[in-house]
């Protein structure tokens, strides 16, 4: 996608002026630190053109951790220079109207030091990218929800990204974890995986050892259609999962039923396959049972309430993973990018994912999350 060049290249004009510019070295250093900035800048459109492709970088997991930094210390660097520029003005305007405060931001000091808060701050935000997450609990309560199914245990595994970044091995801490959550139902809400099925095969492996009392069920997400999704889907459904595809199922606790459903992706217009469909997917539902969705994308949560559903669970957003993102993130999804929600008569939540995709390792304020989730029964119109 060209956006991924042209928005960079960008940026990096804006660096190269505001950062490299007024550096106190001779042309040569400038010249090599704008070329440093450049290449950084252009990072996706090497990767895609000579290490895998977009969607699923091939390179080594330390490779793709300090390109993350770097390219992650090259975007807030360039959020906190145009900080200092909003701030100037600001502090110009007060000069003029007599309300000078005596405070400068400009001077090589304040780009020297935003560019060492840039670097320190995206070591961070990559180690909180790619650490096994913490688990979220939180208690969601249904009206009309039988008394027979409170108490019933979800956990949410969002956005895994099983690649060359998170591996075998972290896919294994994640499924202990959701694990010990002695889960009756396990819930996968797409983009599992990034590349061919069979390149990403020992990656995937530990997900067959995911175990919940009723079952495993997956979505596709996005990322499912960019590397072969008919191998995909033959490959979850070898790991034990049930790929619910515009369709549900009903889970039996207890004497009393729930509805879990689950809709394919909107990326799948764009390769000719099953676009989602609600209403195939409640197509002979039980009538009076409690209905759970499981939609990648959070947009069409008001349609998904219309037609009956009472909890959505999604992700796709990754919690914005930085500011200023986040605000992307949430133009772009219908105002929903992390956490709960209520959306007309149902409940909406949005988890932060589990992984991310590997051309942007960074998180600021946005944690990874393994969610589990227990239902509560509440009567309707009870606080």
């Amino acid at each position: 996608m060209i956006i991924f060049h042209v928005i960079p290249l960008a940026i990096f004009l804006y660096v190269a002026w505001r950062f490299v510019l007024p550096l106190p070295v001779g042309p040569a250093w400038k010249g090599l630190a704008a070329l440093a900035l450049l290449a950084i800048s252009q990072q996706h459109l090497v990767v895609r053109t000579f290490f895998g492709s977009l969607a699923s970088p091939e390179l080594p997991a330390p490779v793709l951790i300090a390109v993350g930094w770097l390219f992650g210390a090259f975007i807030l660097l360039a959020g906190l220079l145009l900080l200092r520029d909003l701030a100037a003005v600001v502090l110009l305007l007060a000069a003029k109207a007599g309300l000078s405060a005596g405070i400068s931001v400009s001077g090589v000091g304040w780009a020297l030091g935003a560019g060492v808060a840039a670097l320190v701050l995206s070591a961070f935000g990559v180690w909180q990218a790619v650490r096994v997450p913490d688990v979220r609990t939180l208690d969601i309560a249904i009206p009309g929800l039988p008394a027979e199914l409170d108490g019933l245990n979800l956990v949410q595994i969002s956005d895994l990204h099983a690649s060359r970044l998170f591996a075998a091995p972290w896919v294994e801490a994640v499924v202990e974890k959701a694990n010990a959550l002695d889960p009756d139902v396990i819930l996968l809400t797409g983009d599992q995986a990034d590349g061919p099925a069979d390149r990403r095969a020992t990656d995937v492996a530990p997900l067959r050892g995911l175990k919940a009392r009723h079952g495993v069920f997956a979505i596709t997400g996005n990322h499912e259609y960019y590397s072969g999704h008919a191998a995909w889907m033959a490959a979850f459904e070898d790991l034990g999962m049930r790929v619910l595809m515009n369709e549900h199922v009903v889970i039996g606790q207890n004497g009393r039923s729930l509805v879990l459903a689950g809709i394919t992706d909107a990326a799948a217009f764009g390769f000719a396959l099953t676009a989602p469909d609600i209403g195939a997917a409640l197509a002979g539902a039980p009538k009076d049972a409690p209905v759970v969705l499981m939609a990648h994308r959070p947009p069409g949560a008001a349609r998904h309430a219309e037609a009956g559903v009472d909890l959505q669970l999604s992700g796709h957003t990754h919690g914005g993973q930085i500011p200023g993102i986040k605000a992307l993130a949430r133009h772009f999804n219908e105002g929903f990018v992390s956490g709960l929600y209520a959306v007309g008569g149902m409940q909406l939540y949005v988890s932060n994912g589990t992984g991310l995709w590997p051309g942007f390792p960074l998180r600021l304020g946005s944690p990874a999350e393994i969610t589990q989730i227990v239902l509560r029964a509440r009567a309707a119109g009870q606080g």
